[in-house]
């Protein structure tokens, strides 16, 4: 089975959508069009980790790398549909998929460009 694409990728900026109904989804961010960057994606869940949104505290027992254990505060995991990546003016866009091919080589591959502007975000 092939790997799942969403359309955000790890390391992208995001601004999470003003739209968003369910509470539970982006917190209290969702408000105020919240530009963060993806710090984890899970493609089989759809989810993906934003930086500084829908953080959660979490309990913690002792470990080796945590010797006093206690209450940590973490980024929970929100879904995909609830963000948009930004394009070069700063702006949410959606985007597509285009195959670009390199002239050297002369191989082709996908890449994803915004709608708004039409710029690639890969490189």
């Amino acid at each position: 089975m092939a790997q799942k694409k969403l359309h955000v990728k790890k390391g992208d900026m995001v601004m999470l959508n003003k739209t968003i109904t369910s509470a539970k989804s982006a917190g209290q961010d969702r408000e105020n069009g919240y530009v963060g960057k993806v710090l984890k994606v899970f493609p089989d869940e759809d989810r993906i980790i934003v930086e500084g949104v829908n953080t959660r505290v979490f309990h913690e027992k002792p470990s080796r790398s945590n010797r006093e254990g206690g209450r940590i505060e973490r980024e929970a995991p929100i879904h995909v549909s609830n963000v948009n990546p930004i394009d070069s003016d700063g702006n949410p866009t959606r985007i597509g998929r285009k195959k670009v091919e390199d002239p050297e080589t002369g191989k082709s591959r996908w890449v994803r460009y915004a709608k708004t502007t039409g710029e690639e975000l890969d490189e």
